[in-house]
């Protein structure tokens, strides 16, 4: 989850990278030299916008296909990904077999790399060396291996940082950016100890800590695999001492290019530590505090038919009594024992106020639902369960997405994705969208026909789904047209004519 401007506007997008793994070849093919030689990297990204869906409630794609290509002047120079998530075993290039890119039509292109990341073989010395490394003869063997064979390894990025700085800890999540045309993978890294006095004492990783510091961004270049730590909490006690022992590894904030800075975002694992002991320490009566009068707690939410804790997540809005819109990573509170909201905590992730955090706290003598009662008025819904029970008995599952609880004013809009599956398909497609407002609560095909419904009003501007719907009619007509059906034409010049008087707002 991230975001980027587009055509003059910025806009929260989903990316995915994509990853080679092998496991998908026939075991027939999973050769030492398809392994390690020619199935080298990864290709591409696609990028979809979160607010657009196709009529048929798939993910609309502003960078697909390979190699990629772009709608929307994202455009993709270098998308070969050699360091990743998902690369897990050393790979062999500029060897005298040629790598594989990706498909196109019924043949292969292929590809040498060009870059300078990895170890230079050399000579039969370092052959041996690394066929030690590697526990692996072939490296000693195999004909396809020249002096100017480069060895990648540490091509997994979790491990690869941890390799270069196994004194910090990273967070569970790196994602990738697109920068001038390069693929790169951001990781968050923190300071750590369970040393520091007076301080309570949370769960990290298995193991209990009292200090932690998001003191660097690391950046991996997906091609070369360069590895470049990003100062971003230089005041860190720790941090000052690892960068004595060690000036060259770590680079200031400044250093890092525009276009990289314009992607950072507050990570995930501290703001949900953060998140925890707030839950606790907001509370600044002594007398409240000592008797735990006022705890808050994460809340629950239903996600695949099963319940659990809500985790925290990205959204671009605007927050209450400001102007201008920003990037975030927010998490609702409900108090310890109760299931209505009380407050919800927030992280800037824009570069001018990153590291901000913001709490605000509603009205005790206002009932606000939280997210488990949205959850139980969902499944009291007549009319939601039942197109719940109709759509799971025809071969298909309903998977319940992850319900966002977006502040506007002093209260929220609960908004809840619910997707259709295939019993034999991973491809699941949006069907509706749950809102919930106070008292009002309904489910319709879009975001904007659900807030109609609970609002009573049509919001201002353009409406895009409208505007799908009679393109595909339109393009109906015409295959009717074309076929000399003009009854069916006719039918579907009518048709379109009632989609245009409604996106018009004309009740005839």
């Amino acid at each position: 989850m991230d975001r980027y401007e587009v055509g003059g506007k910025v806009v929260q997008v989903m990316l995915a990278a994509r990853e080679m793994t092998l496991d998908k070849l026939p075991r027939r093919a999973r050769t030492w030299v398809n392994g390690h030689l020619k199935f080298t990297h990864g290709y591409g990204i696609c990028m979809s916008p979160v607010n657009f869906v196709t009529p048929e409630g798939l993910p609309v794609l502003w960078i697909k296909d390979i190699p990629p290509r772009s709608d929307v002047g994202l455009e993709v120079e270098r998308p070969e990904i050699y360091y990743g998530e998902a690369t897990e075993d050393y790979v062999l290039v500029c060897t005298r077999t040629p790598e594989f890119d990706y498909p196109m039509g019924d043949k292969n292109v292929y590809t040498t790399y060009e870059g300078k990341g990895g170890v230079r073989i050399g000579g039969f010395l370092g052959r041996l060396a690394f066929a030690w490394r590697f526990s692996d003869l072939k490296l000693v063997l195999s004909g396809y291996i020249t002096s100017e064979t480069r060895v990648l390894f540490h091509r997994r990025v979790p491990e690869r940082v941890r390799t270069v700085a196994p004194f910090l800890e990273y967070d569970h999540d790196p994602y990738v950016v697109l920068a001038d045309g390069r693929l790169f993978w951001f990781i968050d890294s923190y300071t750590t100890t369970d040393m520091f006095p007076y301080s309570e004492p949370v769960e990290f990783r298995g193991r209990r800590i009292n200090y932690i510091r998001n003191s660097c961004k690391v950046v991996v270049d997906a091609y070369d695999g360069k590895v470049r730590f990003y100062v971003v909490d230089p005041d860190d006690p720790l941090l000052k001492v690892y960068r004595r022992a060690f000036p060259e590894l770590f680079l200031s904030l400044s250093d890092m290019p525009p276009s990289l800075r314009e992607h950072l975002r507050y990570p995930l694992d501290l703001f949900s530590v953060q998140a925890r002991i707030y839950s606790l320490y907001h509370m600044e009566d002594p007398q409240v505090f000592y008797n735990q009068e006022d705890l808050w707690a994460v809340p629950y939410e239903i996600y695949e038919e099963e319940r659990q804790e809500m985790v925290p997540y990205y959204v671009f809005m605007r927050l209450p009594g400001e102007e201008g819109q920003g990037f975030l990573l927010m998490l609702p509170f409900t108090p310890k024992s109760k299931p209505n909201m009380v407050a919800w905590m927030g992280a800037h992730c824009d570069p001018d106020r990153y590291g901000e955090l913001v709490v605000y706290k509603l009205p005790k003598e206002k009932l606000i639902y939280g997210p488990m009662q949205v959850e139980a008025r969902i499944d009291q819904d007549p009319e939601i369960s039942r197109e719940f029970t109709l759509w799971g008995q025809k071969g298909s599952s309903v998977i319940r997405g992850n319900l966002l609880a977006i502040p506007v004013g002093r209260s929220f809009i609960y908004v809840e994705p619910v997707y259709l599956q295939a019993t034999g398909s991973k491809m699941p497609e949006l069907k509706r969208v749950i809102v919930a407002v106070g008292d009002e609560l309904a489910m319709r095909p879009t975001l904007r026909e659900a807030l109609e419904a609970v609002t009573g009003a049509r919001p201002a501007g353009p409406r895009p789904e409208l505007a799908r719907k009679a393109l595909l009619i339109y393009e109906g007509a015409l295959k009717k047209l074309k076929q000399g059906d003009w009854a069916g034409y006719g039918e579907k010049m009518e048709e379109l004519g009632k989609v245009l008087r409604e996106l018009a707002g004309s009740p005839r």
